[in-house]
């Protein structure tokens, strides 16, 4: 099983702001990997998808919602190494369908819809047997890919992604934006202890801190942890949400395009561009000491701004 995936780089920011701040800032661009499987979302497919190899699956079904970045990329992953794929989103159906569940229609995915109390279900034994019965033998990937497989790819980021070994070990602060908290989990993994990973919570709410505590302890009672995996300091920055999964208001959408007019790194809307506005904003606050060093991770999902800009689009029309 292979992707023909383009080596991340690192990108350094010259930033007046972290000038200011005596601050070195810098970009691992994970986006740059493959056209549509890219980012922590390789990362965390990569073992589940290789499971489902191994079990000789061919039939992949995962969830998500309609904008997923997560359904985008199995969909074309599935494509791409020879799996029958099924998305099981969350919602009613609409016509047409967003940029997202069409690019998903034309790689093969068959689209399945739940009702929003239905879909909460989705972690649930019940659920899942119904959906084995429905569609056979398939090969279930949580949200997000949301799982112990998940986490494992996720080690690999900075341990494995950097363009020279250990030269990931030079960063301080390791900074990433945090939906499902998988990826996070395993950063923090994979860090050397003096190192601190950071946060971005894209969802409003204080239950990450528990989550994040749970994925770390399960991963580390599993067969899937190596003697060297033992987390680092991490934190949450919890209030830079802008209202919620996938809100964005006007200054988050003229901060993104003027960041990626004057670095040349775009941003998507959803995760990364509050990330960096979060990082900036610590920055004039004086919040990292100075001599350190940033390193942030741009986990993809850029396909996630056309969806967007459907959406806000479809919003003026009504």
């Amino acid at each position: 099983m292979s992707l023909i995936l383009i080596p991340p780089f690192v990108q350094q920011i010259n930033s007046e702001i972290a000038r200011q701040a005596d601050v070195d800032l810098f970009v691992l661009r994970l986006d740059v990997m493959h056209p549509w499987v890219n980012g922590n979302k390789w990362f965390k497919l990569k073992y589940n998808l290789l499971e489902a190899e191994q079990k000789n699956f061919t039939r992949l079904l995962t969830f998500g919602g309609a904008y997923s970045n997560h359904i985008y990329a199995t969909a074309a992953a599935g494509n791409l190494l020879g799996f029958q794929t099924i998305g099981v989103i969350r919602g009613e159906e609409n016509l047409p369908l967003n940029p997202t569940l069409s690019f998903a229609l034309q790689q093969g995915m068959e689209l399945v819809y739940l009702s929003r109390q239905m879909y909460r279900q989705r972690s649930t034994v019940a659920l899942n047997e119904y959906l084995q019965q429905r569609f056979g033998e398939v090969f279930i990937i949580p949200e997000g890919g949301n799982n112990l497989n998940g986490v494992r790819g996720c080690t690999e980021i900075i341990s494995q992604a950097m363009p020279t070994p250990g030269y990931a070990y030079a960063f301080d602060y390791i900074c990433v934006a945090c939906g499902t908290a998988t990826t996070l989990a395993g950063i923090a993994l994979s860090l050397h202890q003096g190192q601190k990973a950071i946060a971005f919570p894209v969802l409003k709410g204080a239950f990450l801190k528990q989550e994040i505590e749970n994925i770390l302890t399960n991963y580390l009672a599993s067969s899937l942890r190596t003697p060297y995996n033992s987390p680092a300091a991490w934190e949450l920055m919890c209030d830079y949400h802008f209202g919620g999964y996938a809100k964005v208001n006007q200054q988050l959408l003229r901060f993104s395009q003027e960041f990626s007019s004057a670095h040349g790194v775009p941003l998507d809307y959803v995760y990364t561009a509050k990330m960096f506005y979060g990082v900036m904003d610590l920055l004039q606050q004086g919040f990292f000491a100075k001599g350190k060093s940033l390193l942030l991770v741009h986990t993809g999902g850029l396909q996630g701004n056309v969806g967007m800009e459907y959406r806000l689009q479809k919003m003026c029309q009504i």
